[in-house]
């Protein structure tokens, strides 16, 4: 396969009625390596362009029927990335000049200096090269970008993708809410994926994952010395978004400092880093994420008012899987096929059985528990399909049966699984029990629930 950035690759297109130019040019950049065609005419030049596919053309401006300048805008009509050189008589070199003012690359004056010619040929291939290179990377890009893990023909998805593609190519703010596991990152890198900052990065930040202090410092990076351990200066999140996308996770569990630090960058695209005085100017998109009630919060005081309004200019709600449940069979098949791909191994299909138990299962961690309990049976599965044992939903199930079935077995239970979902952040496991934290602790003494080692 011919490498597409190679010298052979680049069709160079020689445009001229004196034959004596034709074929010396021809023969010249054919001794270069490069791919060579050659025209009398106009004429003969559009038949060429129209079947073969030339990067660079050489052409003459005084030519017989259609000049060299009426055909350059021909060219430019039909293929506005073709890189035209100029062949003119000294006497014409204003002619030359407003063929450069209508997009040529350069001129050469007859007669033809032929180092000039090739220097100049082997510039305007380089650009070729590059532009090639680019289109080449953005293509990589795109692919890199492309989400194949949002999953879903239920209509509650189908309404979700409607919402991206109505929000990407947009400037606003998005806040992104639902369950954990429900997917809320993925949507807000499809989002990115599809704007016009795609080709910039897209930062993330688990706001919840930080203490205050490191997420001031991540978010707004650090001047060498400006606390104990700084050995170095150090961009922040705000700054390495620049151009493109910040994804603030979690954003509800921000502290009160920091939700009004993060309002004065959002209303002036400028701050300091920590123990800095230069004033930096940024340029993100902000889109984030929760799975608190940020109206509550707002009124219990804990989340500002302004900044919840600033954020909550366009909103998506990602449902939890429970409530698509005819979207499980194509989200099972898709892992299997995914971790089948990573390791190495044929794609099973489930058991009547198997699939029952994932279409019936209340999927309280939604599809990242999902996705987890996939890859788990494609690792210990060694028959021909996955069975109802292979799922670790099964263990627990039966767990479940055994363990009683009173209100307060039932209490317990569900505690023991939220914390353990929460890696026992009892803020987080609070809230999504809807109970405050005195009583989550109360409960947690009462059940003898201890965090595991």
């Amino acid at each position: 396969m011919t490498d597409p950035l190679s010298t052979s690759s680049i069709h160079l297109l020689v445009v001229d009625d004196e034959a004596s130019v034709r074929e010396s040019l021809e023969q010249w950049f054919l001794e270069d390596g490069y791919s060579v065609h050659t025209a009398e005419n106009a004429a003969a030049a559009l038949d060429i362009l129209q079947r073969e596919r030339i990067d660079l053309v050489l052409l003459d401006i005084k030519m017989p029927g259609m000049d060299g300048l009426a055909l350059q805008e021909r060219i430019r009509e039909f293929d506005t990335d073709i890189i035209i050189i100029i062949i003119t008589a000294f006497a014409s070199v204003d002619t030359a000049v407003r063929a450069l003012k209508a997009g040529a690359f350069d001129y050469v004056t007859k007669p033809i200096d032929p180092d000039e010619l090739s220097t100049m040929v082997r510039n305007a291939a380089q650009q070729r090269r590059l532009a090639r290179e680019n289109a080449q990377l953005r293509q990589t890009v795109d692919a890199l970008h492309h989400i194949d893990d949002i999953v879903g023909a239920s209509e509650e998805m189908v309404k979700v993708f409607d919402l991206v593609r109505t929000v990407a190519p947009t400037k606003s703010t998005v806040l992104i809410r639902g369950e954990s596991g429900t997917g809320k990152e993925l949507i807000a890198r499809a989002i990115h994926a599809n704007s016009t900052r795609k080709y910039f990065p897209i930062i993330p930040v688990n706001c919840g994952a930080l203490s205050e202090s490191l997420l001031e410092s991540e978010l707004f990076g650090h001047e060498k010395g400006s606390f104990t351990g700084a050995q170095y200066r150090r961009k922040g999140k705000f700054e390495m978004a620049n151009g493109g996308t910040l994804f603030l996770d979690e954003i509800g569990t921000l502290a009160p400092k920091t939700q009004v630090d993060l309002l004065r960058v959002l209303e002036s695209h400028q701050f300091q880093r920590v123990g800095g005085e230069q004033t930096i100017h940024v340029d993100f998109r902000l889109i984030c994420a929760t799975n608190a009630d940020l109206e509550a919060a707002v009124r219990d005081g804990t989340f500002r008012e302004d900044l919840y309004y600033r954020i909550n200019v366009f909103a998506i709600t990602i449902p939890p899987l429970r409530e698509r449940r005819g979207d499980i069979p194509m989200l099972a098949e898709h892992f299997v096929h995914k971790y089948a791909r990573l390791m190495n191994r044929t794609a099973k299909e489930f058991s009547e059985g198997a699939m029952s138990l994932l279409t019936t299962y209340a999927w309280p961690g939604n599809v990242r528990e999902l996705e987890n309990a996939v890859e788990r049976a494609m690792v210990v599965s060694s028959r021909p399909f996955i069975e109802e044992e292979d799922l670790p939903m099964h263990l627990s199930t039966r767990a479940a049966g055994a363990a009683g079935e009173s209100l307060a077995d039932v209490e317990r239970r569900h505690i023991v699984q939220v914390l353990s979902e929460m890696n026992w952040n009892i803020t987080r496991s609070a809230e999504r029990l809807a109970i405050d934290r005195v009583t989550l602790y109360n409960k947690i003494e009462k059940y003898g629930l201890k965090r595991p080692e």
